[in-house]
């Protein structure tokens, strides 16, 4: 397991190992998308990951998709994520925000009734979200305007200068899942013309243009992106997605980012497709993969020059110190899938350390 833990240069940041910690929506702040004293717990505990990267977090009030995922855009939320990166950051910890608009997967029960907004007017299909009325499918959402779309791309710089004032490390734009940006991207949900649709270049311009916003706060080395080509969670999917993936990964060297971070296939298992290698064969700068890794498959990976660091989802869940159990061969404590979004401490602050932390 040694190039797990060789350690690796992320913008300014020199990250004591390669395990990183991929953001997971675990809906634990309260009913005003305030990050709670509980989740300070929760990564506090996970800081020895070579870098923690915090859960999708809304740019902007009104656009909920979760009952109970944080915010950035308010002083209370600034507040409840300020504790969470002393926490951390006293436990020798680094962590970026991942920052987030849901565009389609919002839903109007969630947001006093507001009609949710997307590139195109095309619903979810394939899956239902929970609201304070129950199981819900998703609404058909309303098409942004594109006049409407530097108020997104100010939204997400708003929410960059809040991460800063909040202490964090840096941030990550989340361009994948089905979410705002993605929605943008891929053609099998983008059906607009003009500057915003059509052509890759112009799927991609938003995505671009969040990018030089939150750059410009932060300085593109703390800037890091996800991006999942393949994935068809949320309805998505793409006429070429390893063309897609290709001119974003060429596109993406202008912008001399912290990272690129790539979901490698399909959290559904319904796309099939190759995006890894020919990412990795244009793309300049760290590549972080995701998506079901073994500790062994991922320091494979790391020796052979595939990926520089690999993010695990559900064996941070289960294990607070992944890095330690890793380095020894120790056994994982099993993630219990009923507990993810439930709320409370149970499932989220409970899995035993190997020793007392």
């Amino acid at each position: 397991m040694d190039h797990l833990f060789q350690p690796l240069q992320v913008g300014p940041l020199t990250l004591p190992n390669r395990i990183l910690m991929a953001p997971l929506t675990r809906c634990r702040a309260d009913r005003a998308h305030v990050p709670t004293a509980l989740m300070a717990e929760h990564y506090a505990q996970r800081a020895s990951a070579g870098l923690i990267i915090a859960e999708a977090t809304m740019v902007m009030e009104g656009h909920c998709a979760f009952q109970t995922e944080p915010g950035i855009y308010n002083q209370a939320q600034i507040a409840g994520w300020r504790a969470v990166t002393e926490a951390v950051h006293t436990k020798g910890g680094r962590i970026f925000l991942q920052l987030w608009h849901g565009g389609r997967a919002c839903h109007p029960l969630l947001n006093n009734g507001d009609q949710p907004v997307s590139a195109s007017p095309l619903a979810i299909t394939n899956d239902i979200t929970h609201t304070s009325e129950g199981k819900q499918n998703y609404v058909v959402p309303r098409e942004l305007r594109d006049d409407e779309l530097p108020g997104i791309v100010e939204g997400f710089k708003n929410a960059a200068v809040n991460a800063k004032a909040a202490g964090f490390d840096g941030i990550e734009i989340h361009g994948a899942n089905g979410y705002l940006l993605d929605q943008f991207l891929r053609d099998g949900c983008n059906k607009r013309n003009g500057r915003y649709g059509g052509a890759i270049e112009n799927r991609a311009r938003l995505l671009l243009e969040v990018l030089a916003a939150v750059s410009g706060v932060w300085g593109s080395d703390r800037v890091g992106l996800r991006l999942s080509p393949i994935s068809s969670f949320n309805s998505m999917g793409d006429s070429d997605p390893v063309a897609l993936a290709c001119w974003l990964a060429e596109r993406l060297n202008e912008c001399h980012l912290a990272y690129l971070h790539l979901i490698r296939g399909d959290v559904m298992g319904e796309l099939q497709g190759e995006v890894l290698a020919p990412v990795r064969e244009r793309y300049q700068g760290v590549l972080v993969a995701n998506l079901r890794y073994t500790a062994a498959e991922a320091t494979t990976a790391i020796g052979a020059g595939q990926v520089d660091a690999v993010a695990f989802g559900t064996a941070f869940i289960a294990n607070p110190d992944l890095p330690a159990r890793i380095k020894i061969g120790a056994p994982l404590n099993a993630p219990d899938p009923s507990t993810f979004y439930k709320g409370g401490p149970v499932g989220y602050t409970d899995y035993p350390f190997l020793t007392t932390p």
